[in-house]
């Protein structure tokens, strides 16, 4: 099953391909239904998401805040003095406000503290509170401490509207707000729901403590109004670019509690209007509230606009739901598989990874519509385990190549020059690709004459330089006229032309490079003679015939040979035994002709020296010698 999923050049290629599609499959796998480690990337992912759709999320008119910003803390010093300012000032702002008829009224201020120089301050406070239906008061619950006392669940059960108890005795820190009477309480949680980047993505429906549902603030809210609650603990939220309608708080209580009196009944019913069935929040984006908060819009959003918003989300049913694991993994799953085809199909690994950078883009613009239905896809992670499949094949196969390029320099740097080693490197040849072919090539054989008298007559030390050098010579013509040295057989050089890469004139250059070898020997003769050597009458023949021959390597996995085989091989053997007394260089009719047919000049003519018996053959053999034109 492995080979038919994994077609690749070996058994140890096809496990470690199988591995890493296991391996990576699991591992998406136990990072979406369990581990959960991408959980960062996919929020800010999201936050992408969000951010791209929030200008087409406008806020709820009917939700409004009234902010104790910077400028009405300067504002208010004549009435109110420095912050904090006296419960009372609430409480006038709330009674004037209860003359609108608001829907809700929401205090995101702490009123944990009595006023113990002014207890009628509270007191009023209360007052109006209790009067006006529908208004709330934020609790924060804290982490166990020795100043803040615990509370048993059960005694403010009511106060948060808990219909279902939990454990008997169960006991919580919570900021409650003692400023307040008691008979005056409408509770909810505002506590910040932060995740491990300290981003506010997500708002508390409520926070269980041993069964006891404690609601948060917009959940209790939202319920009392007879909304619709999701269900789980928490949810995301939808932010909208442009926040509430906000009014700053001093503004507003100086219209209402100094400029009301005065005003016409047009003007009157203008402003009621305005707060009539609204739910409004009141709470301070001032910078020494210390209530700002980091979210997918903002750096510094302030928390009575994440509180708005959160009421918005619940009132509107505009909150986030996850999709479920199985999806992205069956994306996850899908992207791989696709991938694993293709290097099945050895696409280009550039294709390939060009077709999953789109297949990216396509995925990361279906989650961002998504949204568009209140749903948030997880596409970070299908797509990080795409990419490293991607990436761990490609690397793979980089090196599977290198390992084979270098191979292929290796084996064809002993026949050819690095300059034609390099063209085959780049045509992606391979050993398996060059093997085994029938090709039209020119065979050229160069003996050296009486070898075996003269190894007789010197050292085994003195014959060995003296071939060295020869060969030496001898190698740089056959490479430079683009030839494929095939072997040394002794005192014989063995050369072809044609092949491992086409040449169309192999015959001419062949014949070029028989003539420059001719050429080279004379010279290498004058230099034996000026070193003072007794070997000034070295001599060679040199064969070379034209024809069909099979060219590949052969040979055992431990000793690869390049060559060619074939009857054309043989001929050019017995050509180059016929030079004898005959001349340094012979060619068969066959290169001769082919020679003709060749489309470049050359500056060598043909001289027909007779026909031959050649051993292997029943019809004589006509051989010629190449002459080099006169200037």
């Amino acid at each position: 099953m492995l080979k038919k999923l994994f077609p690749f050049i070996n058994n140890a290629t096809t496990r470690w391909y199988a591995a890493l599609t296991l391996l990576l499959v699991l591992a998406m796998a136990v990072e979406l239904f369990g581990l959960h480690g991408l959980a960062t990337t996919e929020s800010r992912l999201g936050d992408v998401y969000l951010r791209h759709h929030a200008p087409g999320y406008k806020a709820d008119p009917d939700i409004v805040v009234v902010d104790i910003d910077d400028a009405s803390m300067l504002g208010m010093q004549k009435i109110a003095g420095l912050w904090a300012w006296k419960r009372e000032i609430h409480g006038f702002l709330l009674e004037s406000l209860a003359t609108l008829e608001p829907r809700a009224v929401v205090f995101d201020l702490n009123f944990h503290e009595r006023d113990q120089e002014k207890p009628m301050s509270d007191a009023f406070l209360s007052q109006q509170i209790q009067q006006l239906p529908h208004t709330y008061i934020e609790v924060l619950q804290l982490k166990p401490s020795p100043y803040v006392a615990d509370v048993a669940l059960q005694d403010v059960a009511d106060v948060f509207a808990i219909t279902q108890p939990g454990s008997k005795g169960t006991q919580a820190t919570l900021q409650l707000p003692y400023a307040i009477e008691r008979k005056a309480w409408r509770l909810g949680l505002v506590n910040s729901l932060v995740d491990a980047d300290g981003v506010v993505r997500r708002y508390h429906l409520h926070i269980d403590v041993n069964g006891w549902k404690i609601p948060s603030m917009p959940a209790r809210v939202v319920a009392d109004l007879n909304g619709h609650l999701p269900a789980g603990k928490d949810f995301q939220l939808l932010w909208p670019e442009k926040g509430h309608q906000r009014y700053a708080y001093a503004d507003l209580f100086k219209k209402l509690t100094e400029e009301m009196p005065d005003l016409s009944p047009a003007a009157l019913a203008e402003l009621k209007q305005r707060f009539q069935n609204k739910i409004i929040v009141i709470g301070s984006s001032a910078a020494g509230a210390f209530d700002h908060h980091l979210t997918p819009l903002d750096a510094g959003y302030p928390g009575v606009d994440i509180l708005a918003v959160a009421i918005d989300n619940l009132k509107n049913g505009r909150t986030i739901r996850d999709v479920t694991a199985i999806w992205p993994f069956t994306i996850g799953l899908c992207m791989i598989a696709g991938l694993v085809f293709a290097f099945r199909r050895r696409v280009n690994p550039v294709l390939t990874g060009s077709l999953l950078l789109v297949v990216t883009v396509l995925a990361l613009l279906l989650a961002d519509s998504m949204i568009n239905h209140h749903l948030m896809l997880p596409m970070a992670t299908p797509l990080v385990f795409a990419w490293a499949w991607f990436l761990s094949a490609a690397i793979a196969g980089f090196l599977r190549e290198r390992r084979t390029r270098d191979r292929t320099v290796s084996l064809f740097g002993r026949f050819l020059n690095p300059e034609v080693v390099r063209k085959i490197v780049d045509h992606g040849e391979t050993v398996e690709s060059l093997s085994g072919q029938t090709r039209q090539i020119s065979v050229l054989f160069s003996d050296i004459r009486g070898f075996t008298s003269l190894s007789e007559s010197k050292s085994p030390d003195e014959v060995v330089k003296l071939l060295n050098r020869y060969f030496e010579h001898q190698v740089e013509v056959v490479w430079r006229h683009g030839g494929t040295l095939d072997k040394f057989i002794g005192d014989c050089i063995m050369a072809f032309w044609g092949a491992p890469l086409d040449d169309a004139e192999h015959a001419r250059h062949a014949v070029a490079a028989a003539m420059e070898m001719q050429a080279n020997l004379l010279a290498f003769r004058q230099e034996l003679q000026a070193d003072g050597s007794d070997l000034v009458d070295f001599d060679v023949g040199i064969g070379v015939h034209t024809g069909s021959a099979v060219v590949g390597f052969i040979g055992a996995k431990r000793k690869l040979d390049y060559t060619a085989i074939g009857d054309t091989v043989n001929l050019a053997s017995r050509v180059e035994g016929l030079t004898k007394g005959v001349a340094r260089v012979l060619v068969t009719r066959e290169t001769v002709q082919a020679c003709a047919q060749s489309k470049s000049s050359f500056d060598f003519d043909f001289e027909l020296r007779g026909a031959f018996a050649v051993k292997g053959r029943v019809a004589e053999v006509e051989l010629y010698e190449p002459i080099r034109k006169s200037a």
